[in-house]
């Protein structure tokens, strides 16, 4: 029995991160092929891809036409985070989480849109953070670009249903999980023990979030079974957006 990614090929950007590697997982195991992306000279990669050159994604436009000639699905996953308040962070900290978090996102919906088109079914899915749906005082400039994928989402999407045939576009917004980016939160914190209870605290649900599960949600929104979802928001966050 063939799998709800039977044959689509999928680029995943910042592959090689803990949700990046789960995503390609997931994919392959519904029977997708994953292209996984990252940054150049890194190992296990498909594709050399630095998600804020737009050189780079042209060429990444250029190879994937030439092996498959089509795109079934993106998945704008590559993504940093700084700890900071609005006064404690610099402009080129800004600009390097907007570079990286927005205008990555934006380069990769612009440039693999013609690819996608060519697919039956074609279908984007934009990582987005519960930081992207409530603030947080000291996450300035990742509230604002998480709060910027997902506008820029339904714009897409929109667009997207305007075609034939018809892009859809949506964004996940998981919570804390497990992996390379909540290290990297706690390695800015100057108790990380005291930061990872004080994050465990915030989930109803008692823990952090697992990769595998985020990808899931992922998975679901590249296949068949959410064609009529477009635009929206799927929220991966134990609980932490219900009260």
């Amino acid at each position: 029995m063939s799998g709800s990614l039977n044959d689509r090929i999928v680029l995943v950007t910042g592959a090689l991160g803990s949700i990046g590697q789960a995503i390609c997982a997931a994919v392959e195991r519904e029977d997708g092929r994953a292209l996984r992306s990252d940054f150049p000279g890194a190992a296990g990669i498909d594709l050399a891809l630095d998600v804020t050159d737009e050189n780079a994604w042209l060429a990444a436009t250029r190879e994937i036409e030439h092996r498959f000639g089509r795109l079934d699905g993106l998945v704008n996953n590559a993504g940093v985070v700084f700890i900071g308040t609005v006064e404690a962070t610099s402009l080129a900290q800004w600009r390097r989480v907007m570079d990286v978090n927005v205008d990555g996102v934006f380069l990769g919906c612009r440039h693999m849109l013609p690819l996608l088109r060519r697919a039956p079914a074609p279908s984007i899915v934009n990582l987005s953070s519960v930081s992207g749906l409530v603030g947080g005082y000291n996450l300035a400039a990742y509230n604002a670009s998480k709060g910027a994928v997902r506008m820029l989402t339904k714009s897409v999407a929109l667009n997207g249903a305007r075609m034939t045939p018809k892009v859809r576009c949506n964004s996940v917004h998981p919570a804390f999980v497990a992996g390379a980016m909540v290290d990297d939160m706690l390695a800015q914190a100057s108790d990380p023990e005291r930061a990872l209870a004080s994050m465990q605290r915030q989930i109803p649900l008692g823990r952090l979030g697992a990769a595998a599960e985020v990808a899931e949600a992922v998975v679901w929104l590249l296949s068949d079974k959410s064609a009529f979802t477009t635009g929206s928001e799927l929220v991966v966050d134990g609980g932490i957006t219900a009260g």
